[in-house]
């Protein structure tokens, strides 16, 4: 069969096939790799059976293609427009993973944000939740959590899960979208409700996010006005130094989270026990070759020094909101050494 695009109407797969034999091989492997085995399989089939495809069908496959693109007055780029067009290309499920991960950690799917929780916390959770219930989520959970949670709640617990998730069949979609909006609603209600604050606690929060100069005069004059509110704010801030507070998982998974160099600086003006406790968290040979590149610095500003730790405490306390890292309100005197 010859392809003659003046007798015969293509379709839109041909159209696809047509414009892919014509690329460049480095071009088509790059559209090969955006592809899963499926949509390969399809249009590697389209292409096998095209015949002769004549030139001026070539042509003109490409000058539609043009025509459909520049009549369109303007593009605009967003999340809504984005999803609509992965809809119409994909199936419902593989569009919706691809635009969760688009949306970042607020779009995420509730296992995902499940599975960044405080192990404890989730177990806790989920001691209240139907065994059934609790078998569907460990099943969707990331595996590490899952025996992480498991480990927390009694043997017995444990068991009639295990055997409840070996009996598991396939859940119904309407069924997980129910559980899905259950978890959803239930968790969020739950934590909001255990993350309630007075006035001084976002102060502190507040005075986290200020330089060291700014926060050493605000608090003095809060000092004049009311000793006892800058006492208590004080020991509600979570400083640079409370880093030391970390049990060792959570400042280990911080240390992975930041840059070494910026890390290295925030160190610069760290006390030595902190510095101690950071380096005892490390490889011996990362540890060595940090102290190292701390000496090579020599004099380095405070300003900077600031920043980085700051930069470093934003990011502990990200991790510590999706229940990565634990982050305790203690402060220092109530810090258990083993």
């Amino acid at each position: 069969m010859s392809i003659d695009n003046d007798k015969f109407r293509l379709t839109g797969l041909e159209k696809a096939a047509i414009m892919v034999l014509s690329l460049p091989e480095e071009q088509t492997s790059l559209i090969f790799e955006k592809l899963d085995e499926e949509e390969i399989k399809v249009l590697s089939h389209a292409m096998t059976t095209l015949g002769a495809v004549k030139p001026r069908a070539v042509q003109r496959v490409f000058m539609d293609f043009v025509n459909e693109i520049s009549s369109t007055n303007s593009l605009v780029g967003s999340l809504e427009s984005t999803e609509r067009l992965l809809g119409k290309a994909l199936s419902r499920d593989k569009a919706e993973a691809i635009m969760e991960e688009l949306r970042g950690p607020e779009g995420r799917t509730v296992w995902e944000k499940l599975s960044n929780v405080n192990d404890e916390m989730l177990a806790n959770f989920l001691k209240n939740e139907h065994p059934q219930v609790v078998a569907v989520v460990m099943s969707r959970v990331k595996p590490e959590k899952a025996a992480k949670v498991l480990s927390i709640v009694s043997p017995a617990m444990g068991k009639d899960i295990l055997m409840r998730m070996l009996k598991l069949e396939r859940v119904r979609k309407e069924n997980l979208e129910v559980i899905e909006e259950t978890l959803k609603a239930e968790f969020t209600n739950n934590f909001s409700r255990s993350s309630k604050r007075d006035n001084h606690e976002l102060v502190a929060e507040v005075f986290n996010h200020f330089d060291r100069e700014t926060e050493t005069n605000y608090l003095e004059k809060i000092e004049e006005e009311s000793s006892g509110s800058a006492k208590k704010i004080r020991s509600l801030m979570f400083t640079f130094e409370d880093l030391i507070t970390l049990d060792n998982a959570s400042i280990q998974t911080l240390l992975r989270s930041v840059e070494r160099q910026r890390l290295s600086l925030a160190l610069k003006g760290a006390s030595e026990e902190l510095q101690a406790y950071v380096f005892v968290n490390m490889s011996e040979r990362a540890g060595k070759l940090m102290q190292e590149e701390m000496m090579n610095m020599g004099m380095v500003r405070v300003r900077d020094v600031e920043d980085s730790q700051a930069t470093i405490l934003t990011t502990a306390k990200e991790l510590a909101a999706v229940g990565t890292i634990f982050i305790s309100t203690k402060k220092e005197e109530d810090r258990l050494i083993g």
